[in-house]
């Protein structure tokens, strides 16, 4: 059983899981930080289960990119239960975990989460009869290199997450393949996709110890531009 973990945007979503079905997923999309809303969630899905967390082989967690504080709060979360519990924990990448939201389509599966600055975290992946494989691995590019990058390919594709809003306008305009949007059921981050991937890293035996696991934030965080950037003014 997989207890799995969601945090890398503002969307907090906890589950429990196991190889026949997900047994509970408790997901909201509100303005509330992450350490307000997964210990209580996590709490409430273990007591309406009955679950004790002996029960549990792994923590799986969305390991980046995307919000950093999400990140950081979602990883300490995950760190200190495994510590607590002895549990190893599972480390998804957390746009593989978003791209697992659609399945069973012949269309190209292109997650895309805003990382501002007029660029996206995203990837490129398939899923033929139930299984993700990686057409293009996780990264921060521009949106404009995305678009171009997928007109080169040539190939119908579905866009997810929360990218989609901010820059559809653009993917609309300069995309000369056949694209479309998944429905609002399937569009953001959930916790039941890093489940099932995580069990599928599990059997694969990529686990890692609670103090070995790091967040994977592709990118430097605002505040440490701003620092190299002050410090390469003063010639440090």
């Amino acid at each position: 059983m997989i207890l799995a973990i969601e945090s890398s945007s503002l969307v907090a979503s906890v589950a429990l899981a196991d190889e026949d079905r997900v047994i509970a997923e408790y997901t909201t999309n509100q303005k509330k930080t992450h350490s307000q809303t997964l210990l209580p969630m996590i709490d409430e899905i273990f007591r309406i289960t009955e679950t004790d967390k002996t029960e549990i082989d792994a923590i799986a967690v969305s390991a980046g990119p995307g919000s950093f504080t999400g990140l950081r709060i979602g990883s300490a979360t995950a760190k200190g239960l495994g510590l607590a519990w002895n549990k190893p924990l599972i480390g998804v990448p957390t746009i593989e975990g978003l791209a697992c939201n659609i399945q069973f389509t012949d269309r190209y599966i292109c997650p895309v989460m805003d990382a501002r600055r007029n660029q996206v975290y995203t990837g490129i992946f398939t899923n033929t009869n139930g299984r993700q494989t990686t057409v293009m691995e996780q990264c921060a590019i521009a949106v404009e290199e995305l678009v171009e990058l997928l007109n080169e390919k040539g190939h119908p594709v579905i866009f997810l997450g929360d990218g989609t809003p901010v820059y559809r306008d653009i993917l609309d305009e300069k995309l000369n393949v056949e694209h479309s949007y998944a429905p609002v059921n399937m569009n953001r981050q959930r916790a039941s996709s890093i489940a099932v991937l995580g069990l599928s890293y599990f059997e694969e035996g990529r686990t890692e110890s609670s103090d070995r696991h790091v967040p994977n934030y592709l990118r430097i965080s605002q505040a440490e531009r701003e620092r190299m950037n002050r410090d390469k003014k003063n010639g440090v």
